[in-house]
């Protein structure tokens, strides 16, 4: 049975978490906590989103944000997730997910 679809409304708060895949580690230095943080306030203000707070983990995010359109939060966290991803792979010669 498919999950039901996000209720995404602008202007209204919503909280985000990701996690690693396997609930494996996302994070491994504090460079990579730099790293990460610099992508989300450059892609939060690229696609629209107010970043209210943020809990960075080494397992996981939990982001309070506040999107302007519908799409702005999936933009965001797509943008963020590949310049990451893409990063910690090269960073530390891996392949794959994260």
């Amino acid at each position: 049975m498919p999950r039901r679809a996000r209720l995404l409304i602008p202007g209204v708060p919503l909280h985000v978490i990701q996690r690693g895949n396997n609930r494996g580690a996302c994070f491994f230095s504090d460079d990579d906590y730099v790293f990460y943080l610099k992508q989300l306030f450059e892609q939060a203000r690229q696609h629209g989103c107010a970043i209210h707070s943020y809990c960075l983990m080494t397992n996981h995010v939990h982001l309070l944000l506040t999107p302007s359109t519908e799409h702005s939060v999936s933009r965001m966290m797509k943008g963020l997730g590949q310049r990451y991803v893409q990063y910690v792979n090269r960073t530390y010669r891996r392949t794959g997910t994260l």
